[in-house]
């Protein structure tokens, strides 16, 4: 299983991913933090993205996506991070730390984790 970032989760629904994150996510169960929905509807609602929510797509994705909430113990992970971010990918990297599952991103703040797994 893999933890996927909002930026990674865009992309994905755009065609707009590497080859390289194309054959990581290939047949693998894939998972989400429940922010990430959050932060894609401010993207639309900010119209810096033109995603439909409510697409076959969008819904498809969502059906065969893992969306783990946020706990106790993810919010307390997300404070204790190697690295500062803004809250939503604190949350994400700390899904990944507690859930102990990679995560795929492309922000090399996250990326220079020390804690975080990732996927490779």
């Amino acid at each position: 299983m893999l933890n996927l970032d909002t930026h990674i989760v865009v992309e994905g629904l755009i065609g707009g991913l590497s080859k390289r994150e194309l054959e990581l996510v290939e047949g693998v169960p894939v998972a989400i933090s429940d922010i990430v929905l959050w932060e894609i509807s401010k993207l639309v609602q900010r119209k810096r993205i033109s995603i439909d929510i409510d697409s076959a797509a969008f819904k498809r994705f969502l059906r065969q996506a893992t969306v783990y909430p946020i706990t106790l113990e993810i919010a307390r992970q997300s404070t204790a991070l190697d690295f500062r971010s803004d809250p939503a990918d604190e949350i994400i990297a700390a899904t990944s730390v507690v859930e102990n599952i990679p995560l795929l991103t492309r922000d090399k703040k996250i990326r220079r984790s020390k804690i975080v797994p990732l996927a490779k």
